[in-house]
């Protein structure tokens, strides 16, 4: 299969309304769709999260919600580093909010982003140096090997081996939710040793770039 150009690919994913307009085997958006990610040929690290909030939906720019204040503060980056697309990369295993469930959560990523677009965008540039895979969805496509296993000891596993942690081409990370508050005061090991390993490889890896 041919692969476009990055800036084509781009493009199109951002005039995409396959789940609006010809949705796979789901019920339509129930909005209109405004896909949102980051992404360059430049940035060395990836942020693969699952898909976008109500709020960012309205900014179309990742993260403008209380959750990405403490994802930012994990990685130790202030906010121009963090949007700035040369230096990361920023795609949702979704590009458009998927809606509300019936308790007022959000509804997993739509399908239809990862089967149309996501082997295509990450074959049109060089392979990244470290991705921070956020959730279930997103740990599922970049560690599928993974598939199968409680989250929390994916996560777990990671701490309980610093070293190998130092090195590894995939991190994952509990989502910054504020739903999941009980969750870091549960596992209070994720903030006291995991998030400084990921400080120094967020680090090293901006200086590299």
């Amino acid at each position: 299969m041919k692969i476009a150009a990055l800036p084509l690919l781009l493009k199109d994913v951002r005039a995409c309304r396959i789940c609006h307009d010809n949705p796979h085997r789901l019920p339509k958006l129930p909005h209109q769709p405004r896909p949102v990610l980051q992404l360059s040929k430049s940035a060395r690290i990836l942020l693969a999260g699952q898909a976008p909030g109500a709020r960012v939906h309205a900014s179309g720019k990742p993260f403008t919600d209380p959750s990405g204040d403490r994802l930012r503060n994990w990685l130790g980056l202030d906010e121009a580093t963090f949007y700035d697309a040369r230096k990361l990369a920023i795609v949702p295993m979704g590009f458009c909010f998927p809606g509300n469930d019936a308790k007022g959560g959000d509804l997993p990523p739509r399908r239809e982003c990862r089967a149309t677009w996501h082997d295509r965008l990450f074959a049109s540039r060089p392979a990244f140096d470290l991705t921070l895979v956020i959730g279930r969805y997103a740990r599922d496509y970049h560690l599928p090997e993974k598939r199968r296993e409680n989250l929390t000891a994916t996560i777990q596993a990671q701490a309980d081996n610093l070293d190998r942690l130092a090195e590894a081409p995939v991190i994952v990370l509990p989502h910054p939710s504020w739903r999941n508050t009980a969750w870091l005061k549960r596992n209070p090991w994720f903030e006291n040793h995991v998030v400084p390993v990921l400080r120094d490889r967020i680090a090293h890896g901006l200086h590299q770039a």
